[in-house]
């Protein structure tokens, strides 16, 4: 799967997701890598934070290689869950990186570890609570307003994170793909002269809307077999 999605971007994904009637499950604006550039691939790995790194120690004992720890910080903005000793032990668990929905400190560092970790950005001060555990808490890992299990692939580049059930992963690439190829042949025939406008036949579009209003610009790029929005 790393090797399937190196040349399609989230966005491409995004819009497989809607083209195939796959769930869109963003994470919130706002979470990006610590280190420009990097992508994230990989099975889940849930764990929500309760102010003590045990729970993701635990986490650790039943990763497989290539997953992705998925951390449920409720989005907090007022302290740091994770830092540079958990993203070493990461590495030596064999994961992939970390999705975090909250914060991160220890920013040289984890940047010279070079194991991916997407957050809301970096704050110095740690946890300073420890709050009572939930039975959930290796199950399933709240990210904005989705639930996020083992069931999950997680998909992150700089343009942001998203979560696409299992099941549904190769499909969805295969969509992407395909929406790659079609925009980039796009893309071509702009830089050689041929406007979009002319690709998609604008003027066809916006006769046939003001004959019938239902008849929306997404309808007309299928039909013609376009891209650029779904």
């Amino acid at each position: 799967m790393v090797k399937a999605v190196a040349d399609v971007s989230t966005p491409l994904l995004a819009d497989a997701c809607v083209r195939t009637g796959v769930p869109l499950r963003a994470a919130p604006p706002g979470i990006g890598a610590v280190v420009p550039g990097h992508r994230i691939v990989g099975r889940a790995l849930p764990a929500r934070h309760y102010g003590s790194v045990d729970v993701f120690l635990e986490a650790f004992s039943r990763a497989v290689p290539g997953d992705v720890l998925v951390i449920d910080n409720g989005g907090r903005l007022d302290e740091a869950c994770v830092g540079d000793l958990l993203l070493l032990e990461a590495k030596a668990a064999g994961l992939a990186g970390l999705v975090v929905w909250g914060l991160h400190r220890d920013t040289p560092e984890l940047a010279e570890i070079g194991l991916p970790v997407f957050s809301y950005g970096h704050y110095p001060p740690g946890p300073v609570r420890l709050d009572e555990r939930e039975p959930e808490a290796l199950d399933t890992a709240r990210f904005g307003p989705h639930l996020v299990s083992d069931d999950d692939v997680v998909f992150g580049d700089e343009d942001g994170v998203l979560f696409v059930a299992a099941e549904c992963a190769e499909e969805v690439l295969a969509t992407a793909h395909r929406i790659r190829q079609t925009e980039r042949e796009q893309a071509r025939r702009i830089r050689a002269g041929e406007t979009l406008r002319r690709q998609t036949d604008f003027a066809d579009f916006l006769a046939r809307h003001a004959a019938d209003p239902s008849y929306t610009f997404r309808q007309h790029l299928r039909r013609i077999g376009g891209a650029v929005e779904e």
